[in-house]
């Protein structure tokens, strides 16, 4: 545990978003519920701080380099738990952002997606059900939905 405990301080030291994913299933198996919070709020944390400073630079980020790609997916998962906990405005401001925020088309029209349900107040759960192709992003291997059912139309237009 202590070696772990090690790896997990170098690592946040280091602002290695990668490395605290990679340690995340040796963290499960060691920590309880309180410590594991905390893993995911530094995790969160060493993201939000990259989005600023990409986002003062004027920079965006790249899924090809593993730095930002774990940053991305740390912000995604924070914009799905808004959204899953019915914070819908919130959720929708933040798809935005890491959308316009990441180099990778397919990720940003997927965003653009999760977006426009957060906008049309649609249900997470209702989202999940009537839109998202699950099988399909499982089987993708992506970290974020990318495959969807149908479109949500919004204003008209189909997004």
């Amino acid at each position: 545990m202590d070696e772990l405990k090690e790896k997990i301080y170098n690592a946040q030291a280091a602002g290695d978003i990668a490395a605290l994913y990679v340690l995340e299933a040796s963290a499960h198996e060691v920590f309880d519920d309180e410590t594991l919070m905390a893993y995911y709020a530094n995790i969160l944390d060493l993201a939000l701080e990259r989005m600023t400073n990409a986002l003062e630079n004027l920079e965006r980020l790249d899924m090809n380099e593993v730095q930002d790609f774990a940053t991305l997916r740390a912000l995604y998962e924070y914009a799905i738990e808004h959204y899953s906990a019915g914070s819908t405005h919130d959720a929708s401001a933040l798809f935005e952002v890491i959308g316009g925020l990441s180099k990778d088309e397919p990720f940003n029209e997927a965003m653009k997606m999760h977006r426009a349900a957060c906008d049309a107040k649609i249900p997470f759960d209702d989202f999940i059900d009537e839109y998202v192709d699950m099988k399909a992003t499982q089987e993708s291997g992506s970290f974020y939905i990318n495959e969807f059912k149908k479109c949500i139309e919004t204003t008209g237009e189909a997004k």
